[in-house]
C-alpha cells in the first residue's frame, strides 16, 4: 500500500474558508480564521485569500449551498489555488465532492493539525499517537485518496483473493495498523505509568503548566528552571512533555511539567490521543494556565483549556491563572479589563521577568497549604533524611545538639511518613 497521508508542499497557495454559523458572531468568526492563518502557515502553505460563508443550514454535499460551492470553486482557479482550507470538519463525502468540483486539494482544519502534530512529535509515544490518529482520520477517507476505485485486482496473500478492490485491501492494511498502533501504544503508555510511580514515590510536589498553544508554556518553564526547552513563535512547538526542577523562594523544590497547547475546535480523537501525554495535568499538585495577554480572543482561549481539562479528568485540579506577555498590551485598560475579569490571576512577561516574583510566591502559598508542621529529632548518621527534609520541605527550624539535629519544618503529605518515626523525639 503507498503512503496515503498527504504532505503539505512548500508554499502551496491556500484559500481558507470560514463558516458563520447563527450562534457566532462576526468577531468570533474572523478570530478563528485568523487562527486557521496561523496554523496553515505552521502547516507550510502560503495564505492567498480567504472567505466566510453565513450557514443557517449544512449541505450535505458541499457543507455551504451549492451555488456558493460553485462560486468559491471559480474563484479558487481564477486565483491559482492549490489547497481549499475549510475552518470546520468536513465528511469524506464532502472532500471527495469539493476536490471533484474544484480540481484540487480540500482538507479541513482537522487535517491541517493532524499534519502539524506529525510533523513535530520526537518522543515515540507522540509519534505513536499521532501514526493513531492519522489512520482513524483516514480510514473513511480511503475513497478520497484512490482514482482507480472500480479496477478490481487479483492476488494472493495478504493482498487478498482474486476480485478483491483495491479499497478492500487498503482498508484492512489500514485498520490492521490501527490494530497494531493501539497495542503499542498501550504497552508505551504501561512504561510511562511505571515511570510516574516511581516519580511520585519521590516525595517532590509537581504541577503542570497547561494552555492555548503559543501562550509561552515553555518559555515559562525554560525562565524558571534556567533550561533550554525548544521555543519557537509558532502553534504547537512543544508536543511531548517536559519535566523540569524548579526552587521556590522557600527552598522547596517543585517538579514544574510543560504540555502540549490547546486550540479551538481540537478533534476529539486528538485529544483522546492525547489523553496519556496530558495525564501530566491529572496528576500533578496544581494547575498553571497560561494565556497569551495580548491575544484578542482570550477569553475564548480560557474556555478552550477549561472544555479540554474538563475532558481529560483535570478539571477539579487547582488553578493558577497566568496572563504572559504583558509587555505587549499597550493600553493600560487592556490589564485592567483582565484584572476584573480575572482577579485571582498573576500577570508576568517571560520577556522581562515582570511578575515572576509573584507567580513563584502564588505556587509556594498553594504548597503551603497542604505543609503539616512537625517537630523531628533526627540522629546524625541519618544526615540523609535532613538532605531529603531541605529538598521537600520548609524548614522553619534547625539546630544540632549532641549527636541528634532538632528540626520544625512544614512537611507536604507525601513526604510525612519518611519522619513520622523522628517525630515528638522518637528515634
Amino acid at each position: 500500500m503507498i503512503d496515503l497521508w498527504e504532505k503539505a508542499a512548500r508554499n502551496e497557495r491556500a484559500m481558507l474558508l470560514g463558516i458563520k454559523t447563527k450562534e457566532q458572531d462576526d468577531q468570533d468568526t474572523e478570530d478563528l480564521l485568523v487562527e486557521l492563518a496561523e496554523l496553515t502557515e505552521t502547516f507550510g502553505a502560503r495564505v492567498i485569500d480567504r472567505c466566510v460563508v453565513r450557514l443557517d443550514k449544512p449541505n450535505p454535499r458541499y457543507l455551504i449551498g451549492n451555488g456558493k460551492a460553485s462560486e468559491i470553486a471559480r474563484r479558487c482557479r481564477q486565483r491559482q489555488i492549490d489547497v481549499l482550507i475549510f475552518d470546520d470538519s468536513l465528511s469524506p463525502s464532502q472532500q471527495r465532492n469539493w476536490e471533484k468540483l474544484a480540481k484540487l486539494r480540500v482538507i479541513d482544519r482537522q487535517e491541517v493539525i493532524l499534519d502539524i502534530f506529525c510533523t513535530r512529535a520526537s518522543t515515540q509515544e507522540a509519534v505513536l499517537q499521532i501514526s493513531l490518529a492519522q489512520a482513524e482520520y483516514l480510514l473513511p477517507r480511503l475513497k478520497r485518496a484512490w482514482t482507480h476505485l472500480s479496477r478490481q485486482r487479483g492476488g494472493v496473500g495478504l493482498r487478498g483473493g482474486e476480485g478483491e478492490a483495491q479499497i478492500e485491501v487498503d482498508a484492512r492494511l489500514v485498520r490492521d495498523r490501527i490494530t497494531k498502533l493501539r497495542r503499542d501504544l498501550v504497552n508505551v503508555r504501561k512504561r510511562r505509568a511505571e515511570q510516574r510511580k516511581k516519580r511520585q514515590k519521590k516525595p517532590v510536589p509537581n504541577a503542570a503548566i497547561v494552555g492555548y498553544t503559543n501562550a509561552g508554556k515553555s518559555s515559562l518553564l525554560n525562565v524558571l528552571s534556567d533550561a533550554d526547552v525548544f521555543v519557537e513563535d509558532k502553534l504547537f512547538a512543544t508536543l511531548d512533555p517536559t519535566t523540569r526542577r524548579i526552587r521556590l523562594q522557600n527552598n522547596q523544590t517543585l517538579l514544574l511539567t510543560d504540555t502540549v497547547g490547546f486550540v479551538r475546535k481540537l478533534p476529539h480523537n486528538l485529544v483522546e490521543a492525547f489523553k496519556s501525554t496530558l495525564e501530566e495535568a491529572t496528576v500533578g499538585d496544581f494547575l498553571v494556565h497560561v494565556l497569551d495577554a495580548s491575544a484578542p480572543a482570550v477569553d475564548e482561549h480560557v474556555k478552550t483549556t477549561e472544555r479540554v481539562l474538563e475532558e481529560i479528568g483535570a478539571g477539579c485540579k487547582e488553578i493558577i491563572t497566568v496572563f504572559n506577555k504583558v509587555d505587549l498590551l499597550t493600553a493600560p485598560y487592556m490589564r485592567a479589563r483582565l484584572r476584573r475579569r480575572y482577579p485571582d490571576a498573576v500577570f508576568i512577561s517571560t520577556k522581562t521577568g515582570k511578575g515572576l516574583a509573584d507567580l513563584m510566591a502564588r505556587m509556594r502559598e498553594i504548597l503551603d497549604d497542604n505543609l503539616e508542621t512537625m517537630d523531628l529529632r533526627i540522629p546524625q548518621s541519618k544526615y540523609d533524611l535532613v538532605a531529603l527534609l531541605h529538598r521537600t520541605s520548609h524548614i522553619l527550624s534547625e539546630r544540632y545538639e549532641d549527636d541528634a539535629i532538632y528540626v520544625r519544618a512544614a512537611v507536604p503529605p507525601d513526604s510525612r511518613t519518611n519522619f513520622q518515626p523522628y517525630e515528638d523525639g522518637e528515634v
